[in-house]
């Protein structure tokens, strides 16, 4: 029994410490992808920067060259004819040409020197591109360990008595919760927190210019305040709704998607048609929850990709199964080509097989896309 206890003392020690050890890297990991981040805005900048020279080096560098060819043209003719000039002409015109050559030389020098910075600075980004999503995979992976260790290390010999399947499984969920949580990070951060920043920023210019008893200009100010409140609202609201609707546990799915059609629709300025057919009525819980996910993924891509002018959502409740078309008149792609960042239309045909069904997409480029689904539906 001793042995036992000292056991598992030693046991949780060894616990802790390799806790701390990965929770200390998780914010070393941080600290590199920040940094990162930081290097990666002002590269971009400094890049922005140095195409505007090595463009304005060119455009100089050619208009000299124009210049320096019809000075040698003239230094040519003065040789050829240098009786018919005197020797100041000939020098003058000499010492211009030379003055030129020199000068194109230096030019076509610092245009040479800033085309290697700038493949040097875009070099650089692709690297820091690189650490920064490395540092983001090993940071999802860690807190996919920490998780591991704080919840579930503990209990590792039942685990592996009772559950070894269980264990990737659950593995991946807690990989799926992190990757979601860091998207809704990301959303935060460059939504709802910029615009607060945004918004302390113009409420210091609307007490300067009231300081200042420049009314007109206040209110202006404040009702840019007003604007970017709404616009803050709107995206935590978004983000809320993104979460989990609840029009869809309330009002079941064809209301919920009318919602959310119409509020998309508005907010991006863009023409969303949807037509339900058939029998309108509540379906099994698993069903609403993976059409409605469905219509939000297919809309979000087509808004963000598409730049299409007409998106139509069509919806058929039959006796046994559901079919939904998703059409736009964007710009469309090739499907045979692999798609870097194709994660949601994967999610989307994940979804679709986990119900056993179908999913099938249409596009062209300069044809639109076209998604349709099939699932067999089973009450229950």
């Amino acid at each position: 029994m001793m042995a036992q206890k000292i056991s598992d003392r030693a046991l949780d020690y060894i616990i802790n410490e390799m806790i701390e050890v990965v929770e200390n890297s998780k914010d070393e990991i941080f600290n590199i992808s920040e940094e990162a981040r930081n290097e990666h805005e002002h590269l971009v900048k400094e890049l922005k920067e140095t195409k505007v020279k090595v463009m304005q080096h060119i455009e100089d560098g050619d208009q000299l060259e124009q210049k320096v060819r019809f000075s040698r043209q003239r230094l040519a003719e003065v040789s050829k004819y240098f009786d018919r000039y005197s020797e100041n002409e000939i020098r003058e015109v000499y010492e211009m040409t030379h003055a030129m050559q020199t000068k194109l030389a230096v030019l076509r020098q610092e245009e040479s020197v800033l085309r290697e910075k700038r493949d040097d600075l875009e070099r650089r980004l692709i690297s820091l591109n690189q650490t920064i999503e490395r540092a983001e995979g090993l940071a999802g992976k860690i807190s996919v360990v920490l998780n591991y260790l704080h919840d579930d290390f503990r209990q590792v010999n039942e685990m592996i008595e009772e559950a070894k399947e269980k264990q990737e499984f659950g593995l991946k969920i807690i990989e799926a919760q992190e990757e979601e949580r860091r998207k809704i990070s990301r959303e935060i951060h460059d939504g709802p927190a910029q615009m607060l920043a945004n918004i302390l920023l113009r409420s210091e210019l609307v007490e300067r210019n009231f300081r200042k008893q420049d009314i007109d200009q206040g209110l202006i100010e404040i009702k840019s305040v007003r604007k970017m409140i709404r616009s803050s609202l709107y995206e935590v609201r978004r983000i809320i709704y993104d979460l989990r609707p609840m029009a869809l546990d309330d009002l079941g799915l064809i209301p919920t998607i009318k919602k959310y059609v119409a509020t998309i629709s508005d907010y991006n300025d863009l023409k969303i048609e949807f037509t339900s057919m058939g029998e309108e009525k509540r379906l099994n819980q698993k069903y609403e929850i993976a059409f409605f996910r469905l219509v939000q993924e297919a809309l979000q891509n087509a808004v963000k990709h598409a730049e299409a002018s007409l998106i139509q959502v069509k919806l058929e409740i039959a006796k046994n199964n559901l079919t939904m078309i998703i059409k736009d008149n964007g710009k469309g792609f090739d499907p045979s080509m692999k798609r870097d960042k194709s994660f949601g239309l994967i999610g989307m045909r994940e979804r679709v097989e986990m119900l056993e069904g179908k999913m099938d997409i249409k596009s062209m480029i300069g044809k639109g896309t076209t998604i349709s689904i099939k699932v067999p539906y089973v009450p229950s």
